[in-house]
């Protein structure tokens, strides 16, 4: 069997950019697609569990919610990617952590209600882990983009 057919891809598009604020979200989707609820949750968890879907859940806009974001950009040694990575993890108001091929090499967003605090959890982070060299990198002007895309 495919790792996904046109009916996940449709669950799939309903999904990522409209999903139902109702009751029963995934019986308005399995309406709308010609399906029972039960075969959407079942469809939804085999993709959950093939890694396909990671979350689903709100995206929200900080400042709307009388919050911060800022984009991060560490120097981390080869041997300490691991335990820098989960250390940042552990902060809540992290949302993304991922390794990129630069000298700065691990990149995090962290949402939080004042800049103060963001600077003082970056300032946790270097005592934890030892890593100095940390950019914090708030957005100066922000160009929402709608990430859709079209299965």
């Amino acid at each position: 069997m495919p790792l996904m057919d046109d009916i996940d891809r449709a669950v799939l598009n309903r999904i990522q950019s409209d999903f139902p604020i109702t009751s029963r979200p995934y019986l308005s989707i399995a309406n709308d697609i010609g399906l029972s609820e039960t075969d959407v949750l079942n469809r939804v968890v085999r993709l959950k569990e093939a890694g396909i879907i990671r979350r689903i859940g709100g995206n929200f806009f900080p400042g709307k919610l009388g919050f911060v974001s800022t984009l991060c950009a560490a120097k981390v040694p080869e041997d300490k990617i691991s335990l820098f990575a989960e250390t940042v993890n552990h902060y809540p108001g992290v949302t993304h952590n991922y390794q990129r091929d630069n000298n700065f090499n691990i990149w995090f967003t962290f949402i939080a209600p004042s800049m103060e605090e963001i600077e003082s959890n970056l300032e946790k982070i270097s005592k934890e882990t030892g890593i100095t060299d940390i950019l914090n990198l708030p957005a100066t002007k922000l160009f929402k983009v709608k990430a859709h895309f079209d299965l």
